[in-house]
């Protein structure tokens, strides 16, 4: 009795399944383009801070039609957020995002950096684009490579008359890593003498991704080979363990 009970309700959902969707039903499909965005020029472009930039921009077409391009520019380390035109007076590491939308709301979005700094001559200013050579505890991830001349840091001078570095653990953990959001900002340098390498460092900075307490210990330049060594300590959060973080920071020059 079991079985013709199942089969009558195979032989029922077929039926259903059939009947359901007539032949006299018409089927409505639709199909969507989404934008294909072109940047052009370079994937990564520098700036003198101040100076005026013209964006090499971006094409977006749906369907081999031309459409009109939003661009944004985003700075990573100052939260500042510009449409349409980049101000050129703040120093940062901006992602300039090209976006364009279709009908049906869906979006396409193609990016490249802009770093705009400062160069300084490490006499009178340390401003400016470094890569990165960083040790911790005296060694180096592995692969070693990953934590050599890594791009970038950049050090911008505050309204004050301060500095600020971007990373103080010279990208350890957000480049050489490759860890979103684990930067150690706020490290904040006060140039007292920079020729006889014075340097005062206030405050304590943490680490966004993974906390703790840090200070930068000190700071040497070497103007002629355009090169800072910067060195900061870490206190993870309990149970403590003690980092050391030395970068070798080189001046990109542009």
């Amino acid at each position: 009795m079991r079985n013709i009970y199942k089969k009558g309700l195979g032989l029922l959902a077929i039926v259903l399944a059939f009947t359901s969707c007539s032949p006299d039903e018409p089927i409505h499909s639709s199909i969507t383009n989404y934008p294909v965005i072109t940047v052009a020029g370079d994937d990564v472009i520098f700036v003198h801070q101040g100076e005026p930039f013209t964006d090499p921009g971006a094409t977006a077409t749906i369907d081999g039609n031309e459409v009109p391009v939003t661009t944004t520019y985003i700075g990573r380390y100052r939260g500042n957020v510009f449409t349409g035109t980049l101000d050129t007076n703040i120093a940062d590491v901006y992602t300039v995002q090209y976006s364009a939308m279709n009908e049906d709301g869906f979006s396409g979005v193609s990016t490249r950096q802009v770093i705009v700094a400062n160069t300084g001559d490490l006499v009178n200013s340390i401003e400016g684009v470094y890569t990165s050579t960083v040790f911790r505890n005296g060694s180096q991830g592995n692969p070693s490579s990953a934590y050599t001349d890594i791009e970038y840091i950049l050090i911008w001078k505050n309204a004050n008359g301060t500095y600020q570095v971007s990373d103080s653990f010279g990208g350890w953990y957000l480049f050489a890593r490759a860890i979103a959001n684990s930067e150690t900002p706020g490290g904040v340098i006060v140039a007292n003498d920079i020729t006889t390498n014075d340097f005062s460092f206030p405050g304590t900075q943490t680490n966004l991704y993974f906390g703790g307490s840090s200070e930068i210990e000190s700071l040497e330049v070497d103007p002629a080979t355009k090169t800072l060594v910067l060195t900061t300590s870490w206190d993870t959060t309990p149970p403590v363990t003690h980092y050391t973080f030395v970068s070798t920071l080189e001046q990109v020059q542009f």
